[in-house]
């Protein structure tokens, strides 16, 4: 596999860079960053206390179509105990701000995809209290974001090519970034943030590879989901969940994604007893996207 480059720089968002544009991101490289991060002492402290984390989540989870999802008090209950053993180290933290402060859609999709993870992950993986304990992976997936131009993030109207590439720098600037603060390039919060827009099929970006990691598979479905669902800047208008659904249907239809994970998500949304091998997914589609969406449209400029 060729080793990937970095397009344009790392840095923190006190503006210490990392690593300059055009870096490739050789064993070498990255045991000299996560080395240079080891010398530097970060503390960590509780997401769900952090700033307005517990009471926006709440306001969010709240809302359609969450509220179907998580409508469940037992579930609930057992969310926010799982949920309250995340730690998280300062910097992190500091990024959340940052999107809480400039681009509220990211701050709220972090969030989101986050409490969808720890919703799934308790139901798939046998070992999900320790694993979200230690590794905070799906709330920093998106800190590369930070080392993007906000501009870009914030565009209502189709990215130009430029753009697009710089938009599509944050896995491999989130890496970056987390095998720095984290002191270690093999770390999987780290391998999230990479990884995160791979697909199964070898169609995802910034390498191209298979994507086999179950939990990484997990964060992937529950991420693509949320920007669907959400508000986002480029699209005045939301998916309807059944469309969100449908979407996600599609993409396992062609490879990208796991059927299980869906099956997952779809059995939550029907509220029905936990057994993905057992829900029937339609290919009935009847769902009506919405009609302006400039994701993946290309400015001529």
């Amino acid at each position: 596999m060729q080793i990937p480059n970095i397009s344009y720089p790392v840095t923190t968002l006190d503006g210490h860079e990392i690593l300059p544009a055009g870096t490739l991101l050789t064993e070498e490289v990255l045991l000299e960053v996560a080395e240079a991060g080891r010398r530097i002492q970060h503390q960590s402290r509780p997401l769900i206390e952090h700033g307005r984390v517990r009471e926006d989540l709440q306001k969010y989870l709240g809302s359609a179509p969450y509220n179907q999802i998580f409508g469940d008090i037992q579930t609930q209950n057992e969310l926010w105990s799982m949920m309250n053993e995340v730690n998280i180290m300062a910097p992190c933290l500091d990024v959340l701000d940052y999107f809480h402060q400039r681009d509220y859609y990211t701050y709220r999709h972090i969030l989101m995809v986050f409490a969808m993870t720890t919703l799934l992950a308790r139901d798939m993986i046998a070992d999900c209290k320790d694993w979200l304990r230690e590794s905070f992976a799906s709330p920093t997936h998106d800190i590369g974001k930070s080392c993007v131009p906000l501009n870009v993030l914030r565009k209502i109207t189709p990215l130009t090519l430029n753009e697009r590439r710089h938009l599509e720098h944050h896995p491999l600037a989130g890496y970056v970034l987390l095998c720095y603060y984290l002191g270690d390039h093999n770390h999987f919060a780290a391998r999230v943030a990479r990884d995160h827009h791979e697909r199964k099929n070898g169609s995802g970006y910034p390498r191209g590879i298979k994507d086999t990691d179950p939990m990484i598979e997990i964060i992937t479905v529950c991420d693509i989901y949320d920007a669907l669902v959400s508000p986002r800047p480029y699209r005045p208008v939301s998916y309807d969940n059944r469309s969100a659904i449908e979407e996600l249907t599609r993409q396992a239809e062609r490879g990208k994604i796991g059927w299980y994970v869906v099956k997952a998500l779809v059995a939550h949304n029907r509220k029905v007893d936990y057994d993905p091998h057992e829900v029937w997914v339609s290919d009935d589609f009847r769902g009506t996207p919405p009609e302006i969406n400039a994701y993946g449209v290309l400015s001529d400029d």
